[in-house]
């Protein structure tokens, strides 16, 4: 599989990109940390560019969903997490989403929760760092051309939603952190500290059933009934949410959680390293779940060791992972919310299935220079 137009997998020399900056993204400094740092980079990488400044929310998907694709070998964001979740639901909006959603993709992180820019850091193997250093790190990886497949959610919910995941699914805990804070997005990535903190002295119990396809049985049994047909691709794995999940489904016997999170990458935020055991695999996506019982203690516990990835090491008997093809989760009430790439989504019955390898991004060795660095110019030692 190679992207159109990018033999080997790379994007071709020059190159031509499409820049959507949220200018009000993080501590809204996006615009200048461009002009600053990231442009110097660019041209010196023969990567021209048009930069166009979102004015409002959905302001990325509308324009990606009339633009002439085209013109431009690759689409940039340059903000958090919401700008490409637009992006790729936009392309997918489109009557020629098939080839749209082929179009190269790079994120440049320029927000508050630059998950999925972390991530790509740590793939290319950088250490984890952040602010500047992270914008350097992903804007050289642009200049490298050096695109990878990635895996994509398709999700739809009770109400006929359908929608697409390039991060992660959140209820609970992690949702109300990262929606509540958004109010302290001027604080970077310290809104999320203090959104722990603030839903640990305030922590709630979240009922609902939750099930899933685990990867070990996935290859050999499909749904008797499978989902009616819809725009974009078939989720063979699920029934419609109104029956009840097939047999060879796991149903999770608890129904009290503190929060559950569908995860497509490594990152949760540039510090919060929720997925130490790594890349996922084609088609597999990071399940978590933390049952009700947890201490106050232990969660906070958790949640600074997740900032090195060490949360896993203490074996708590309430945080599960598992990883997955399929999922469903049915609320029992309204209360709580749902957060898809860290934009709020009802509270409702949702259902999704990974698709491996559906898109391309940006992404490859901090090693591997691809030919673009002058003769003065050594590749970077981990910041």
């Amino acid at each position: 599989m190679e992207p159109a137009g990018c033999p080997q997998g790379l994007l071709p020399r020059p190159c031509r990109v499409l820049v959507l900056l949220n200018p009000l993204g993080g501590k809204g400094k996006a615009l200048q940390l461009f002009q600053n740092l990231v442009q110097p980079l660019l041209e010196e990488a023969e990567v021209s560019f048009k930069l166009i400044l979102t004015e409002r929310q959905n302001h990325a998907r509308e324009l990606v969903c009339t633009e002439e694709l085209g013109h431009w070998d690759a689409l940039v964001t340059m903000s958090g997490d919401g700008l490409i979740h637009e992006v790729v639901n936009g392309l997918m909006d489109r009557p020629d989403w098939e080839t749209a959603i082929q179009k190269p993709l790079c994120c440049l992180p320029g927000g508050s929760g630059n998950a999925v820019a972390a991530s790509l850091n740590y793939y290319a193997g950088y250490e984890q760092v952040t602010n500047e250093d992270l914008l350097t790190n992903c804007t050289l990886l642009l200049c490298r051309r050096r695109l990878s497949p990635m895996n994509l959610l398709s999700l739809r919910t009770a109400s006929g939603l359908q929608l697409y995941s390039v991060l992660s699914l959140s209820w609970g805990f992690v949702a109300d952190v990262d929606l509540e804070s958004e109010k302290y997005r001027r604080l970077g990535e310290l809104r999320f500290t203090l959104g722990t903190l603030f839903r640990l002295v305030t922590m709630r119990i979240y009922q609902g059933q939750l099930a899933y396809l685990p990867v070990g049985n996935a290859a050999s049994k499909t749904p008797a009934s499978p989902a009616l047909a819809h725009k974009g691709p078939v989720d063979t794995h699920l029934v419609p949410l109104e029956e009840p999940v097939p047999a060879h489904w796991t149903v999770v016997p608890e129904q009290d959680f503190i929060l559950v999170l569908v995860l497509l990458h490594t990152h949760l935020a540039t510090e919060i390293f929720a997925a130490p055991m790594g890349r996922c695999e084609a088609g597999v996506m990071h399940l978590f779940y933390v049952r009700a019982g947890v201490s106050r203690a232990m969660l906070l516990r958790l949640f600074l060791a997740m900032q090195k990835g060490k949360h896993m090491e203490y074996n708590c008997p309430y945080l599960v992972h598992v990883p997955v093809v399929a999922f469903r989760l049915e609320p029992k009430s309204r209360r709580g919310m749902f957060s898809v790439d860290g934009e709020l989504m009802l509270c409702e019955a949702v259902q999704g299935q990974v698709h491996p390898n559906y898109f391309w991004m940006v992404c490859g060795s901090r090693d591997a220079p691809s030919g673009w660095e002058s003769q003065t110019r050594s590749p970077p030692e981990p910041l």
